[in-house]
């Protein structure tokens, strides 16, 4: 192609195929794509898309026909591939024109000359990174910023080849390079100065540099240990010597002290604890590390850390005054490391006091002792160096363990602290009572705790709203510990929950507002039933506060774990809550409405211990069980929680419940059933179980479609123990305790096997018997033996047939229930309960809900509690000789093993 007739052809074909009209565009486009392939095109390209004078479009077009270009005919063994001699000349036709006027037209270069990098550079392209640092380092305003922006492609593409001899290159090519090349941005930002248009641009290269070490660190520790040494000094020099001074900014500092604190803290570069274990790499990691962290090295940071990083900041202060709620709940938790300042000095500081501490405990004692006594409250600098240094002294407390007698400190120095009431001081006294919870856990005297409360309550009402709110949150931290004594706190309780309550009406962000809620949860939850004189006021209050969360369904979350304590604490005096409280579990539970995504976890969860704490079921707590059937639907993790709460109805009010609902959840029960685990079988069968033991009659008649499919898994013999445990369990109490309603299911159950009811009897015995090791509690064991021995006494052959089985069951039964009495000698069954019963509670002991009440009532006349199976097992058989004859008896009995018999005998003799 003759260079300018083949642009003006070009041009003309670009040109047609930017148009609208359809007849000049598709001969257009097809004349391109047969040109893709002609030497020369992409030089004609190039020259077109340089070109400020052309259209905008056109450019356009031909940047896009030049990038296609390069992802299908750059590489040597493409077919078609482009001549090296035109690649060369395109190369340097690509980095001469930095002055690219439109900015969607500039980034589409960057990223074609980024693509070019990704195949050429370094070895094809080495003047690429040179020329692109030159263009940043100038003085021209356009230049740069196009440089720097093609910079940020070519090294985010580089940084994604994934070959080892690419990699090879990319650590000697380019790792070694980045020091350089963050030295000369530093230096460059430094001479712009903060103003300049371009101190952006250079920043984010900057972070983008240090990131690239970052990740190399974090992906492929074991190659970046010849960069240590280069790293820490690099990072070291700038965030903790005087080189760093002018020229640091807040991003670039955290991403030093992140490179630190990866390379104190990766085990990769830890040597095992028996030196001649370690792998070669982590002993030469860890060489280069102890040579470079000397004494006065760690000195310097540790000092550095606490005495300038930590101090507030003016930005800080402002904060306190102008928004002390964001300053006192300002989020350091996650990842905020990561990117903030503060949050990441705490963690590096952490991570080098926990791996160094010899060197740095006494440098960190040597600060505490320098600030002993009272500070002028006139000294703005002591007072920001004493919050500093108690930061210190919280942060490292496990750490500091043995080196710090807390109770006497806190006795000597911390209480004088909080007496000083000045305005100003207000840093001290919130850092003091937040020092005290970072200790609460590791050190401190369990006799304290009342003068501790006294603090508490004290601080409570100190003027400032963020001293407030740290005490409330060092109150939850003492009240959660493994040493907290209710009777210690009694005396403080009515005075510090009013207070907490006062501070939750006080702040007004959600965030605190969560916060103090928490707090109070926790109380509520310590306390338990100790708490109901002082909940008035809040239970007035959280249905105004629920109402103005509307928004916020976080808020609300932080509501309902708040009810949950305070049901659990009310007991049955929760039903006066109800007005409030069931539409609150409603709304939670609803999955037609929105919030449920946010509010159903705790919404089952306040449901559930409305239930249990609840003393009699309303029209209207039974009206909220018509959410059940979608939830049971959504078949979630939440469905355990879900069967909880029926079971919960059930055990409230069988008759009410099953009448109204049963029919629905039986339906649901069978959907359930065929698509889920054992695990979810045998919490759905339990649910019938439950129902049938509070309900013989109700129960089995309400849940009958479920039975066929419980009998023919018994008859079939499941394999899963567990179900098969749970199909006798629902089996013993059938026949049981419902004999009529077991020989109809038989009946119906033999025609569809087609067999005779006498015939299917016996399959069913001799299952039993075989499966009754599947069965592990012993109220089930002790239940199937009393449902077999009620087919007693019979003259069905089929059960005289299985007669030596039901003995053997008996025995087994009698083995797990008889205990001796070790004065008399005789045995009696330790499975019986008597009314008189009432257990005396022990201090840490939950008192027993409503539905514990209920269960122990059920329980006394359930069969299996109330029948001694001793004297059943005689009654039956005496009943059976008494129908048979001796002989015919003496006979039946033959058949049983002399063992058994003998045990048998044993178990029975006084009776």
């Amino acid at each position: 192609m003759d260079m300018d007739s083949a642009s003006s052809v070009v041009l003309q074909a670009l040109t047609q195929a930017t148009s609208q009209d359809t007849a000049l565009l598709k001969p257009a486009e097809e004349q391109l794509r047969q040109w893709e392939t002609q030497p020369g095109f992409y030089s004609v390209l190039l020259n077109i898309f340089n070109n400020h004078m052309l259209d905008v479009n056109v450019r356009w077009l031909a940047v896009l026909y030049f990038k296609n270009g390069i992802d299908r005919y750059w590489r040597r063994v493409a077919p078609h591939a482009l001549s090296e001699e035109e690649k060369t000349s395109l190369r340097a036709g690509l980095i001469t024109n930095f002055n690219e006027p439109v900015n969607q037209i500039a980034t589409q270069i960057a990223v074609l000359i980024a693509k070019v990098a990704r195949l050429d550079c370094p070895r094809q392209w080495p003047e690429l990174i040179p020329i692109l640092l030159e263009s940043v380092k100038g003085q021209d305003g356009l230049r740069q910023h196009r440089a720097l922006l093609t910079f940020y492609h070519v090294t985010k593409t580089l940084a994604s080849k994934r070959l080892a001899q690419d990699k090879r290159l990319f650590q000697d090519g380019f790792l070694n390079a980045v020091f350089e090349r963050l030295k000369q941005f530093l230096e460059c930002s430094r001479q712009v100065g903060p103003e300049s248009p371009c101190r952006e641009k250079l920043e984010k290269t900057t972070i983008l540099y240090t990131k690239v070490l970052l990740d190399f660190l974090e992906v492929h520790p074991c190659a970046f240990i010849p960069l240590i040494q280069r790293s820490l000094e690099f990072a070291v020099s700038y965030v903790f010597t005087p080189a760093g001074e002018g020229l640091a900014f807040e991003r670039f500092t955290v991403q030093c002290m992140n490179l630190i604190k990866t390379i104190v803290k990766n085990d990769a570069y830890k040597p095992c604890k028996n030196m001649e274990d370690s792998k070669p790499e982590s002993l030469e990691a860890h060489k280069i590390k102890t040579a470079f962290f000397t004494h006065p090295t760690l000195t310097e940071i540790g000092r550095r850390l606490v005495s300038h990083y930590f101090l507030l900041t003016e930005e800080e202060l402002a904060m306190w005054e102008e928004d002390p709620e964001s300053f006192a709940v300002e989020e350091t938790g996650g990842d905020s490391w990561k990117y903030s300042l503060r949050p990441c000095t705490e963690v590096l500081f952490l991570d080098i006091f926990h791996n160094y501490s010899q060197t740095l405990t006494p440098v960190l004692l040597e600060m505490v002792q320098n600030l002993q006594g009272p500070t002028n409250v006139e000294d703005p600098v002591q007072l920001l160096m004493k919050d500093a240094v108690y930061n210190a002294v919280g942060l490292a407390a496990y750490e500091l363990f043995d080196n710090v007698d807390f109770d006497q400190w806190f006795k000597n120095q911390l209480l004088c602290e909080l007496q000083v009431r000045h305005n100003r001081y207000k840093l001290i006294r919130r850092r003091v009572i937040w020092l005290i919870g970072q200790w609460i856990s590791v050190k401190f005297k369990s006799d304290l705790r009342p003068l501790l409360y006294e603090v508490i309550l004290s601080l409570m009402q100190d003027p400032d709203l963020v001293v407030r709110i740290e005490t409330a949150t060092t109150l939850k931290l003492t009240v959660d510990d493994f040493e907290f004594r209710t009777e210690q706190f009694l005396p403080y309780l009515e005075s510090i929950f009013s207070l907490l309550f006062q501070l939750l009406q006080q702040v007004n962000e959600c965030d605190t507002k969560m916060q103090v809620l928490h707090v109070i949860s926790c109380v509520i939850e310590r306390v338990s039933i100790q708490i109901r004189p002082y909940v008035g006021c809040l239970v007035q209050y959280l249905p105004l506060l629920w109402r103005q969360s509307e928004e916020h369904n976080m808020l609300r979350c932080a509501i309902l774990t708040t009810l949950i304590h305070l049901v659990q604490g009310l007991g049955a005096e929760s039903k006066n809550l109800y007005p409030f409280l069931l539409p609150v579990i409603q709304l939670s539970t609803d999955v037609s409405q929105p919030p449920h995504v946010y509010l159903l976890e705790d919404g089952l969860e306040l449901w559930l211990v409305t239930l249990e704490n609840s003393p009699a079921i309303t029209p209207e707590l039974l009206r909220i069980f018509q959410n059940m059937p979608a939830l049971l639907e959504l078949s979630s993790e939440n469905l355990r929680t879900c069967f909880q709460i029926v079971n919960a109805y059930i055990y409230l009010s069988a008759s009410d419940f099953l009448q109204s609902y049963a029919e629905g959840l039986c339906k649901s029960f069978c959907d359930l059933l065929k698509d889920i685990t054992n695990e979810g079988q045998v919490q759905v069968l339990k649910v019938v179980e439950i129902a049938l033991k509070v309900s013989p009659v109700l129960g089995a008649h309400m849940f009958q479609p479920l039975l066929p499919s419980v009998f023919r898994g018994v008859v079939d013999g499941e394999r899963y123990p567990v179900v098969m445990s749970t199909y006798l369990g629902i089996m013993g109490r059938v026949l049981l305790q419902n004999a009529s309603f077991f020989s109809v299911l038989l009946t119906q159950m033999a025609g569809e096997y087609n067999q005779e009811v006498g015939q299917l009897l016996g399959v069913v015995i001799e299952m039993w018997v075989d499966r009754m090791d599947n069965i592990t509690q012993p109220e089930r064991r002790k239940l199937s033996s009393l449902a077999l021995l009620s087919l007693l006494p019979s003259d069905n052959s089929v059960v005289q047939e299985k007669f030596c089985g039901i003995v053997n069951i008996c025995v087994e039964a009698l083995h797990d229930v008889m205990t001796e009495d070790s004065d008399t000698g005789t045995f009696k069954d330790c499975m019986l309960m008597s009314h008189l019963e009432e257990p005396k509670l022990s201090d840490d002991e939950e008192p027993p809900t409503e539905q514990d009440k209920r269960k122990k009532l059920l329980a006394l006349e359930d069969p299996v509690h109330s029948v001694s199976l001793q004297q059943y097992v005689y009654e039956k058989l005496k009943a059976q000789q008494a129908l048979m004859g001796d002989q015919g008896f003496g006979a039946l009995m033959e058949t049983v093993d002399t063992e058994i018999v003998r045990q048998l005998q044993e178990f029975l003799q006084g009776l």
